[in-house]
């Protein structure tokens, strides 16, 4: 008599072994790949405050994408500004946690478009890394159309996940400008340093590769990390700046951490982000 497959399942524990991770194969990937987007994006929808509570003159800025999405952001402009900023903020709550730096940037005597990405905020849509690329080239071409802004007179300002969004915009497009503030060199690192016990890194499919287009960038360049970055290695900042050619400059801030670069570093951080500004408007 034959022996029939279900008993052979029974009598065999290395066929069972093999089934079951061959089922662990299919199934923790899927399961992955559903919780991927919420350990990536930690967005808020409620705004918590305007620039009008530190006194700043703003517009909102409702800009569709390619893809019919619509985004919302602030202009902040400056009367005398010969310069413009494009902030990208980083992974969690919206464009009303960042109002200091809108104030910072007014300081500085620049204008400020910033936005929230798919998701945050007013914005519609839910984020992932192809959504965050196309909200990014829509901020540009609001820039250029409707406020009609050379490109050489826009500066790009990324921050943590901001910085990845960041330079891919830069590295597609020549501006001005490319700020990069604590960030990463992809996702694929920062899961091995989240996670170094398991092989996450095999499962993300958000790349955010950062470091592979350091190279294609062409305008000035100033990178900001601080030493003490409990979230983003500060060696990755580090390698960044390492992969970029051309002009360009590194700040380190001893002693900071990851979202507190302003205030530890003080005057030296404002100085260092008003002399970069100032060599690329002479």
């Amino acid at each position: 008599m034959k022996t029939s497959p279900v008993e052979r399942w029974r009598k065999s524990p290395w066929i069972r072994r093999c089934a079951l991770i061959l089922a662990a194969c299919i199934i923790l990937p899927m399961i992955f790949a559903r919780l991927e987007n919420r350990m990536i994006y930690f967005p808020t929808r409620e705004l918590e405050g305007t620039p009008s509570q530190v006194g700043l003159e703003f517009d909102d800025a409702n800009i569709r994408t390619a893809d019919g999405i619509s985004i919302h952001g602030w202009w902040v402009p400056h009367d005398e500004a010969k310069l413009t900023v494009l902030f990208f903020h980083g992974n969690g709550g919206n464009i009303s946690h960042r109002v200091y730096l809108l104030e910072l940037l007014r300081d500085l005597g620049v204008s400020t478009l910033i936005i929230d990405y798919r998701g945050y905020g007013k914005s519609e849509g839910r984020p992932s890394e192809e959504g965050l690329y196309r909200d990014a080239d829509a901020a540009l071409k609001h820039l250029r159309e409707a406020r009609g802004i050379p490109l050489d007179r826009i500066v790009i300002f990324g921050k943590s996940l901001g910085g990845a969004v960041a330079i891919d915009l830069a590295a597609r497009v020549e501006t001005g400008g490319l700020i990069v503030e604590s960030s990463f060199t992809s996702i694929k690192d920062m899961a091995r340093r989240t996670v170094p016990i398991l092989p996450v890194h095999l499962l993300v499919r958000t790349r955010f590769d950062s470091l592979a287009k350091m190279p294609s960038l062409r305008q000035p360049l100033l990178v900001i990390h601080g030493n003490r970055d409990e979230v983003v290695p500060f060696e990755m900042g580090r390698a960044l700046y390492d992969a970029a050619e051309g002009t360009k400059d590194f700040l380190a801030v001893p002693g900071a951490g990851h979202n507190d670069l302003e205030y530890v570093g003080g005057e030296v951080y404002r100085e260092r982000l008003r002399t970069f500004l100032a060599r690329l408007n002479p």
